[in-house]
């Protein structure tokens, strides 16, 4: 598999953290995912194809009803991998209110997109 330049791969995550931090996740998700793309929360079911997993994006982002705080900790970026240690702090429709330490892991293709992403996260 061919691999992206780190330094490609790192400003390629910084932009999409920042989308995500300025309330932009749909914008950021039809820019970096690709169509391919299998989306998985802790162990639950893998969710795949962008169709599907944009369903499952709308409906999180269309439910927030206050966005407290999204504070990236630490990035790590290393041969098509990157890993991302969010704080998080908002309030859900059907939730209520979440605040909690979540790790992102996303693996990607040669063509800078997101083909894989997994959320750990304990709430």
């Amino acid at each position: 598999m061919e691999t992206l330049n780190n330094t490609t791969l790192e400003a390629r995550i910084n932009d999409l953290n920042s989308m995500i931090q300025a309330g932009q996740i749909m914008e950021a998700f039809e820019k970096y995912y690709a169509d391919d793309i299998t989306m998985q929360e802790n162990e639950d079911e893998l969710r795949i194809g962008k169709a599907a997993n944009r369903v499952h994006e709308e409906a999180f982002a269309g439910n927030i009803t206050e966005f407290r705080k999204g504070d990236v900790k630490n990035v790590i970026v290393s041969d098509n991998i990157t890993v991302v240690e969010w704080d998080f702090d908002f309030t859900h429709k059907e939730w209520g209110v979440r605040n909690y330490t979540q790790i992102a892991v996303q693996r990607w293709n040669a063509d800078g997109q997101i083909i894989n992403e997994k959320f750990y996260y304990n709430n």
